[in-house]
């Protein structure tokens, strides 16, 4: 019987467009200001994939870095798990195109999908197959390019979102470090809060659902906004405590990159002081499942997490779902 291990992050990565829409650019597209989107959203500028740029464009280049910082050779890897909402096509998984792209040829590939917490799940996902000794090198990504599906004529959802991919190995680690906890929950009752209507097998393509802009991404940000904070507050303690966890010991505390105002609220209800919690959403805007690798493998580059820093993960998103993670690094 396989032996049980800890998995821990060994290697990060992360991969943004070259383009840059400020909130300058977008007084130009939509009727809106600077002052408008920084005041409710806390957002500076994003990044904006290219006509010929795809999720898979960033899931590549993020998974390679990371790569590259674990030391381990594509023909290592045995599994990739893509979290996306916005993979390259509905099939094949862009995980396979990320596969071949690296020349991973032993590893198993498959996407995975709960709005912006599928960097969570997907964390979970991967764990789970080293810590039931299974596997031993798994590649987990987060990539989104939210742009490709965004209404450039609302004011209410084009301000808020960014392309990217951040990618993250995870490998068996001697403990403390490693994944301490993970905490996952979906509540479908608000599906409709947060969706793209069409595309799929209830309204598939037509002229129809073109022409009537179902083929966009569609919000209600009051009911998404009160959802969030209380979801991931509560994911958050109970990350904590299942890990034998107290807040005082969280030195970077790392949320879905989706508004400031979630965020700051957050932070209050968890009452984890300003320099313990990492934003960046001013300068990438809210990229979906790559948010949080995204902001992971800032705060490492940057040194706020050191080796043993205690880093607690949460995130929420569409279907409706949201999720938790304790990381000794």
């Amino acid at each position: 019987m396989p032996e049980t291990r800890t998995a821990g992050v060994t290697g990060l990565g992360m991969s943004v467009p070259s383009r840059v829409l400020t909130n300058h650019d977008l007084e130009q597209m939509v009727e809106t200001n600077d002052a408008w989107i920084r005041e409710r959203t806390g957002i500076r500028e994003r990044r904006i994939a290219a006509s010929g740029e795809s999720t898979s464009s960033f899931a590549f280049e993020a998974s390679l870095r990371a790569l590259n910082a674990a030391g381990l050779e594509p023909a290592e890897v045995e599994l990739i798990i893509v979290a996306t909402a916005t993979p390259d096509m509905l099939f094949p998984a862009t995980a396979c195109l990320v596969q071949h792209q690296l020349g991973a040829k032993r590893a198993a590939a498959f996407d995975l999908e709960a709005g912006c917490s599928s960097f969570i799940y997907a964390m979970a996902v991967g764990a789970q197959f080293i810590s039931t000794g299974c596997l031993r090198n798994v590649l987990v990504v987060g990539a989104d390019t939210l742009s490709k599906i965004t209404d450039w004529r609302d004011r209410s959802t084009c301000v808020l979102f960014g392309d990217g991919a951040g990618a993250v190995v995870l490998q068996p680690v001697e403990p403390p470090r490693g994944v301490l906890s993970v905490v996952l929950r979906a509540d479908g009752s608000g599906a409709d809060l947060l969706k793209m209507p069409a595309g799929g097998s209830r309204l598939p393509t037509s002229e129809e659902t073109a022409r009537s802009g179902l083929h966009h991404l569609v919000m209600n940000g009051r009911e998404i906004f009160k959802f969030a904070v209380r979801a991931m507050g509560e994911a958050a303690a109970e990350a904590l405590r299942s890990g034998g966890l107290k807040q005082e010991e969280v030195d970077c505390f790392i949320p879905h990159q989706a508004n400031v105002r979630i965020i700051d609220a957050l932070a209050k209800r968890l009452c984890l002081p300003p320099e313990k919690v990492l934003i960046n959403v001013d300068r990438y805007g809210n990229t979906s499942s790559a948010s949080i690798p995204i902001a992971l493998y800032e705060a490492v580059s940057t040194g706020r997490i050191k080796s043993g820093s205690l880093a607690l993960l949460v995130a929420f998103g569409a279907g409706l779902t949201w999720g938790a993670l304790a990381l000794r690094y």
